[in-house]
C-alpha cells in the first residue's frame, strides 16, 4: 500500500496565518501584550478611582457610601468612553475616511441648541431643574431623530449620497451654532456663567438616574456593532468591493450610522461635548492593532477610552488637584492628534 503524503507544515502554517487577522504572529502577540496591559492600566485605574484617598476605613459603612458616590462617575466614564470609541470607529468605516468624527452630524451643536434656548427661555433655575430623566430622554429622541432625517433622505432620494449627506449635517451643526450664539449674546452674564459650565464636557453632568435608560442603549447597539464585524470588514474594502461580496452597501452604511447616532446621543446627552476623544483613541487603536478586522479594534478602542479617561480624571484628581480641567487637556491631546493626523503624509 501506499501511503498517502502528509501535508507540509509549513505550508499549513502559512495557510493559517494568511488566514489570520495579523500579518505576522509577532503583531498578534504585540496585539495580545499591549491590550492586556491596557486593560490592567483601565482597570487600575478605575479602582483607583473608587478607593484612593477614601476618608473611611477600608470595609466600613462609609467607605462603600463613598466608594458608590465615586462609582457614579466610573460608570459615566466607562459609557462614554464605550460610545465614543464604538461610534468613532464604525463611523469612520463607513465614510471611508479616518479624519472625520461623528461629531460632524451636529449633536454637539444641537445640546448646545438645546441648553442654551432652555436658559434663554427659562432662566438658570430652568436649566438647573431640567436635569431630569425626561429631560434626557427628549434630548437623546432629538439628536437620534435628526439623523434619522438625514438617513431617510439618503436612503429615498436618488441623486443623495454620503458625502452630501455629512455636507449637510456640517451646515446644519452651523446653522444651530449661529443660532446658539444668538440667544448667549441676550443672556444675562450669571446666566452665561451657569450656561457656560454646562456646555463643558464633564463626567460630573452624568445622573445615576439617567443610567436605566443609557445603559441598554448602549449595550444593545454595542452587541449589534460586534456582531456586525465582519460585515464592517467587508464594507472598509469599499463600495464596489463589498456590493460585489454580496453586501447591500447603502443599507448596512445606514444601519451603521443608526447605531452610530445612539452611542453619539447618548454619550453627548449624558455628559455633554467631547469632540476628540473618540478620533484620538480610535487613531490611537488603529496605530496598536495593525489589522482591519474590528473584531479587535473595537475592542481596543473601549479599552484605550476607559485608559484615557479613567487616568486622566485620576491624575488631574489625586496628583494635580485639577478635576475641572481633564476635558479641557483630553480635547486638547485629541485636537493636536487631529492636526497631526491631516498633516501626517504617512499611512494613518
Amino acid at each position: 500500500m501506499t501511503a498517502t503524503p502528509t501535508a507540509d507544515p509549513t505550508a499549513r502554517g502559512q495557510a493559517r496565518q494568511a488566514s489570520s487577522a495579523f500579518p505576522t504572529a509577532r503583531a498578534r502577540r504585540r496585539w495580545l501584550l499591549i491590550f492586556a496591559a491596557l486593560t490592567a492600566l483601565a482597570t487600575l485605574s478605575c479602582l483607583g478611582l473608587l478607593a484612593w484617598n477614601n476618608p473611611a476605613a477600608f470595609g466600613t459603612r462609609g467607605f462603600w457610601l463613598i466608594a458608590e458616590r465615586r462609582g457614579i462617575a466610573v460608570g459615566a466614564m466607562i459609557i462614554v468612553a464605550v460610545c465614543q470609541a464604538m461610534a468613532t470607529v464604525a463611523f469612520q468605516t463607513v465614510t471611508a475616511n479616518r479624519i472625520l468624527t461623528p461629531s460632524i452630524m451636529g449633536f454637539e451643536s444641537l445640546y448646545r441648541a438645546i441648553h442654551t434656548s432652555t436658559i434663554f427661555f427659562l432662566g438658570a433655575a430652568g436649566l438647573t431643574e431640567a436635569r431630569t430623566t425626561s429631560t434626557f430622554i427628549g434630548q437623546l429622541v432629538l439628536m437620534v431623530a435628526m439623523c434619522l432625517v438625514l438617513y431617510s433622505w439618503l436612503l429615498t432620494s436618488k441623486r443623495a449620497n454620503l458625502h452630501s449627506m455629512l455636507l449637510l449635517g456640517v451646515v446644519l451643526g452651523a446653522g444651530l451654532g449661529s443660532v446658539s450664539a444668538f440667544m448667549q449674546r441676550l443672556l444675562t452674564p450669571s446666566e452665561f456663567d451657569v450656561l457656560t459650565a454646562r456646555l463643558f464636557g464633564s463626567i460630573s453632568n452624568a445622573e445615576p438616574e439617567y443610567f436605566p435608560v443609557a445603559i441598554p442603549l448602549v449595550l444593545v447597539t454595542t452587541v449589534v456593532l460586534v456582531l456586525a464585524s465582519r460585515r464592517l470588514n467587508v464594507l472598509a474594502l469599499g463600495r464596489e468591493t463589498a456590493t460585489s461580496l454580496g453586501i447591500n452597501h447603502k443599507l448596512t452604511s445606514i444601519a451603521v450610522l443608526i447605531g452610530v447616532s445612539i452611542l453619539m446621543a447618548t454619550s453627548t446627552a449624558l455628559v455633554g461635548p467631547m469632540t476628540f476623544l473618540g478620533f484620538l483613541v480610535a487613531t490611537l487603536a488603529y496605530q496598536i492593532c495593525d489589522t482591519y478586522d474590528h473584531r479587535y479594534i473595537f475592542p481596543t478602542a473601549v479599552v484605550l477610552g476607559i485608559t484615557v479617561l479613567a487616568s486622566a480624571y485620576f491624575l488631574m484628581k489625586h496628583v494635580f488637584a485639577a478635576q475641572g480641567v481633564v476635558s479641557i487637556i483630553i480635547e486638547l491631546v485629541g485636537g493636536l492628534a487631529f492636526l497631526v493626523a491631516i498633516l501626517r503624509k504617512g499611512r494613518l
